[in-house]
């Protein structure tokens, strides 16, 4: 017996009845030959780790751009603990940990550069409307591979499509995605919001901090329980700590989210993106010949979207200081 066979009698053993296990995938859009060493969504796992979008997200901003210190979360960091807290929801809960690390590893790939800084912009200046789960998706289909995508299964393209709002994933696993980015960047997000000098400690509303805990650890590992205690029929918070979770979400974006200090260079990160968009809308033969492509098909407006959301912050800054920046210039 093959050691994915093996692999996939034991989900059936192992797993809870809400788990999606793998030999009943929904498949993938071009059929492939099954490995025999790894089910079908530890193989989405594996291309999305050694694909180039998931590199690029260690130099794309989550909160903060441009930090100085090596402590501040990047997009890529950011995935990494969404994966885990993540995976250890799938583990408590006896569900599919393969199909969830798929999700959570590749759920940001379409982030722009400088965060939802840059989402907001391209979405000013493009026709059409920037998501960065959709544009995640789009990464996968048809933007890795030199255009030939990852060919993913219809299960991990669902739970990055519903990681952030709107529908929810049709997957148990695409579902505990979901909380666990909100889990992951809520809690981050105060950690370097402490460390850049935007909250103080004990800022916390003190309602959430009775709640939820004092602290990261106190405050993720109270998340996760209320998760795996609640979620019977549905994957569910108790009504104390969702609401308690709710209010401390709204406290960071009234205060950390809007903050002057973290806001400070988006006008920049706007100003290089609009007008890099520009540049290329009039000079597509410099984004490369999959681009071009993709313009010959998709229009001139969708190949520079694609194009300008695919880099990373310091790709984005070189380019801008490339094509607009005179040589002469001595700029810091």
């Amino acid at each position: 017996m093959l050691v994915r066979q093996i692999t996939e009698e034991n989900e059936e053993k192992i797993l809870s009845e809400h788990a999606c296990l793998a030999r009943f995938s929904r498949g993938r859009f071009k059929p492939e030959e099954p490995c025999e060493l790894r089910t079908v969504f530890q193989r989405d796992r594996d291309r999305i780790i050694h694909c180039n979008a998931f590199r690029r997200l260690m130099h794309k901003t989550q909160v903060f751009l441009a930090p100085e210190g090596d402590h501040y979360r990047t997009r890529l960091t950011h995935t990494l603990e969404v994966a885990q807290i993540a995976k250890t929801l799938a583990r408590a809960m006896r569900l599919n940990e393969d199909l969830t690390e798929a999700i959570a590893l590749g759920h940001d790939l379409g982030h722009t550069p400088f965060g939802h800084a840059g989402e907001r912009a391209l979405s000013k200046v493009s026709p059409h409307p920037y998501k960065h789960y959709l544009q995640s998706v789009r990464v996968v289909q048809y933007l890795e591979k030199d255009g030939k995508g990852l060919n993913l299964t219809w299960e991990v393209l669902n739970g990055i499509a519903c990681h952030t709002e709107g529908r929810w994933a049709d997957t148990w696993e695409g579902k505990i995605v979901r909380y666990s980015d909100k889990i992951a960047y809520i809690n981050h997000d105060i950690e370097d919001a402490i460390r850049a000098g935007v909250l103080q400690e004990g800022a916390i509303p003190f309602d959430c901090a009775y709640v939820l805990g004092r602290n990261k650890s106190q405050r993720i590992t109270t998340l996760v329980r209320s998760i795996i205690e609640h979620s019977t029929d549905d994957v569910r918070m108790g009504e104390e700590v969702a609401a308690a979770f709710a209010k401390l979400r709204a406290f960071m974006f009234e205060t950390v989210y809007t903050d002057p200090i973290a806001k400070s260079e988006e006008g920049k990160a706007d100003y290089i993106i609009t007008h890099l968009y520009e540049h290329f809308l009039k000079n597509p033969h410099k984004m490369g010949e999959l681009y071009e492509q993709i313009a010959g098909h998709l229009g001139i407006e969708r190949a520079v979207c694609d194009y300008i959301s695919g880099m990373s912050d310091r790709f984005c800054v070189h380019m801008f200081n490339e094509i607009f920046v005179p040589k002469s210039w001595s700029v810091l």
